[in-house]
């Protein structure tokens, strides 16, 4: 299988990087401009991005441009990205914007779909450290093992998948809540669906404790601090094949609920991988802002966690009184479609 890089960028560390990352394998490559004219549908791409210390610079803008003009340019492709920074700033957020777009052009991303580098390379210290190695090394491991596993997965189907839904809202107020049961009632006859409200357990935030002390607790499947989400939460995100978050915008940010189950999430972490399984969002604003949400959930679960992101796996909607998130002209169409997407993308 051939690999399509598309660079965006200069960085002498990065081309370096790259070399080293893809001896031995098949692959071609496209500048930015290179790949706003060329056909790649299907593809496996790796984005592989070069900034500078002030951030986003004008090719790195057009080629967000070009995505989300051009909303079916990636249908069908697997991708990562590599991204490289001159100074300590911006790294995630571009790559969160860069998945974002990419993502909504019909581009799936693996697990664990991003190798950044800050100018210092301290943020592969832990990885130095866990190798036996320097930062530079560790960099350059962490990136070919990306291309291995964009090259080698495969999002898996079943016949009947179990799709997972997670919320911390009241129905008869929510829009979130209202959108995620009608989107339900649309994929209940193909799937197993489940639904945990995260309100009616006691879901404290994670502590920041050692990672000994996490790995200790965690091989006993539990934690330090304990609560509801290792008895019933933990098992059900383990069984299912798709976990769908049913997220208000509260404030441009994640509810505190599912913030508090992201980040107890690295407990489960320690004994499982997540890599086969899709994340899904649908995000209801009450004035604007859903985007950051969606890349909010992108960049903890896919990013960083290993849930894969399926292509288009967010439903934006904005709507502040109850009840106004269901009146909105087309949203019946939307529902359907996001629930035809899903179903494709999961049932063999």
């Amino acid at each position: 299988m051939e690999l399509t890089v598309v660079t965006i960028g200069n960085s002498a560390r990065r081309d370096g990087v790259l070399e080293k990352a893809l001896s031995g394998v098949s692959h071609s490559l496209l500048s930015a401009r290179d790949a706003m004219q060329s056909d790649l549908k299907g593809k496996r791409v790796l984005f592989s991005a070069a900034i500078g210390a002030y951030g986003m610079d004008a090719e790195f803008a057009v080629f967000l441009e070009y995505l989300n003009r051009n909303i079916t340019a990636l249908d069908g492709c697997v991708g990562a990205v590599l991204m490289d920074g001159e100074g300590e700033l911006y790294t995630k957020e571009l790559s969160r914007m860069l998945v974002f777009s990419a993502n909504n052009a019909g581009c799936l991303f693996l697990g664990k779909a991003l190798v950044e580098a800050t100018g210092s390379l301290s943020n592969f210290e832990v990885l130095a450290l866990r190798g036996n190695t320097d930062t530079k090394t560790a960099h350059e491991r962490a990136a070919a093992e990306l291309v291995t596993r964009l090259l080698t997965f495969s999002p898996p189907k079943q016949n009947k998948p179990n799709v997972l839904a997670l919320h911390s809202s009241v129905r008869e107020t929510s829009n979130t809540l209202q959108l995620g049961y009608a989107l339900l009632d649309r994929l209940s006859p193909r799937c197993d669906v489940r639904e945990i409200s995260l309100g009616e357990g006691h879901i404290r935030d994670c502590r920041g404790c050692s990672y000994t002390m996490c790995r200790h607790f965690a091989q006993m499947d539990t934690c330090f601090y304990g609560s509801t989400i290792f008895e019933d939460v933990f098992p059900a995100v383990l069984a299912c094949d798709a976990l769908l978050l049913l997220c208000p915008n509260y404030n441009d940010a994640l509810g505190a609920n599912i913030t508090a189950f992201i980040n107890r999430l690295t407990a489960l972490l320690v004994k499982n991988t997540l890599y086969d399984k899709a994340v899904y969002a649908v995000v209801v604003s009450g004035y604007s802002g859903g985007d950051i949400v969606a890349r909010q959930v992108l960049g903890s679960l896919c990013l960083n966690k290993t849930f894969y992101l399926p292509p288009r796996f967010s439903l934006l909607v904005t709507a502040n009184d109850p009840g106004a998130a269901m009146r909105r002209e087309g949203v019946e169409q939307r529902l359907d479609g996001f629930s035809e997407n899903m179903l494709h993308q999961l049932i063999k």
